[in-house]
């Protein structure tokens, strides 16, 4: 079974569970705004995943924007972008679609597909 972080109201995340449903893939989905990862499941999410940190972050979210992320990331530490990211879950890329040996940020159905063997 593999875990949804999700906001109940982007679409994405709609998009993402309906595909799902459909693919017949056994998910539990959790509310990122009500139980947001923890500084410690992040680290391990962002590490399984091989990704840059910044593609952990919502870039596209009003917290994003109004906290000027854009222009102080790079000046952070990683371990304050984590603190940061720990802090509200709608900093965090959705849906975050978590298994045993991976980590997708976002909905691209490709990545899905092949990371969960799906047809």
């Amino acid at each position: 079974m593999v875990k949804v972080y999700c906001y109940s109201r982007c679409t994405t995340c709609k998009k993402a569970l309906k595909w799902l449903e459909e693919n017949n893939v056994e998910h539990e989905v959790i509310d990122i705004k009500e139980k947001n990862p923890d500084e410690k499941a992040l680290r391990k999410y962002q590490k399984i995943s091989g990704l840059p940190l910044k593609r952990f972050f919502n870039t596209s979210g009003i917290q994003y924007r109004e906290l000027d992320l854009s222009r102080k990331l790079p000046d952070m530490s990683e371990d304050e972008q984590f603190k940061l990211l720990s802090s509200d879950g709608m900093l965090v890329k959705r849906p975050l679609l978590v298994g045993k040996d991976f980590v997708l940020t976002g909905f691209k159905e490709e990545e899905w597909r092949k990371a969960l063997g799906a047809k």
